[in-house]
């Protein structure tokens, strides 16, 4: 109990020592303050994890078709909101794509940048909700672990970047993330809108590669700046590179599983809600038949 209470009082210490070098631009912002909103919001997904399952097992799955249109769509606008900022902004103030340290002032390109940021993170939270159409649908099956791992990750950490370090080279991988989750969620609407638009959707496969040239993109840069001894906080970068192996063994363990070993006439267009193809969003239930998001049970819908 002893070694405990120490390491308690270590880290409570070791936090409040942390908050003297936090950004003080963005300490009065929404959920910023303090961490336990987000921790208390990714605790509530994890219960919803365990509860929500039991809720639905004797229950009718919800259609959710409209619903799912709607969420898509809205978050290809936020996520092309939040890459257009930052390419906008970094530009206008002459950032580096090699290496660009944190800039604290309230110049009003760094405070866009940080404000685009801070959309990017509230995305994360949003994106909770793609689990929440998984279970309420009852694919639970496409709840794998990889799926699980990003979304409560991606929020908490994304908050401590936010704290930390929300401009400078973070722009980097948040507008590539953005940029490609325009295309994910794009994906994932029209294949929403019906079989009649979902033959048209053949390149699911490629999300996935895109998703994985990302993170070796990711490990690349923060190597290049580690190397280079570039002033960005070196935690950060030694934080990503890790990060961004989790999900290289990952998705590639998902690719493999989606893609290889399957013939390819096995495999269904699908979409966000429906089935999945990349962001930690495991195969579709392949021998379930769907027409617009609703199944048929003894002729009725």
């Amino acid at each position: 109990m002893e070694v405990a209470a120490h390491f308690v009082n270590d880290s409570v210490e070791f936090y409040k020592w942390s908050l003297t070098i936090s950004d003080k631009r963005v300490e009065k912002w929404p959920m910023m303050s303090s961490p336990l909103p987000t921790l208390a919001i990714s605790c509530l997904y994890l219960l919803f994890l365990w509860a929500g399952p039991r809720y639905m097992q004797d229950r009718q799955p919800f259609v959710l078709r409209k619903t799912l249109i709607v969420y898509n769509f809205s978050m290809v606008v936020l996520n092309f909101y939040i890459a257009k900022e930052l390419l906008i902004a970094s530009r206008a103030a002459g950032y580096s794509y090699l290496c660009q340290p944190v800039n604290y002032s309230e110049d009003e390109n760094e405070v866009r940048i940080a404000s685009a940021l801070w959309w990017y993170y509230i995305s994360k939270g949003v994106e909770f909700l793609d689990t929440v159409f998984f279970i309420l649908r009852k694919k639970f099956n496409q709840v794998s672990f990889l799926h699980v791992y990003h979304h409560c990750t991606m929020f908490i950490l994304w908050w401590i970047g936010m704290k930390w370090v929300p401009g400078g080279q973070a722009f980097f991988g948040a507008g590539i993330n953005s940029s490609i989750h325009v295309l994910m969620y794009g994906y994932y609407g029209l294949a929403a809108l019906g079989p009649q638009i979902q033959k048209y959707l053949w390149w699911k496969k490629y999300l996935t590669i895109i998703q994985m040239i990302q993170f070796h993109v990711t490990i690349g840069h923060a190597g290049y700046s580690l190397y280079t001894g570039c002033r960005f906080p070196s935690w950060m970068q030694w934080a990503l590179i890790g990060y961004a192996v989790t999900f290289i063994v990952l998705f590639a363990n998902f690719y493999y599983h989606a893609y290889r070993r399957k013939p390819a006439g096995a495999r269904k267009p699908v979409a966000n809600g429906v089935s999945t193809a990349t962001n930690g969003h495991s195969k579709a239930e392949e021998e379930e038949p769907q027409d617009n998001g609703k199944k048929s049970r003894k002729g009725r819908p």
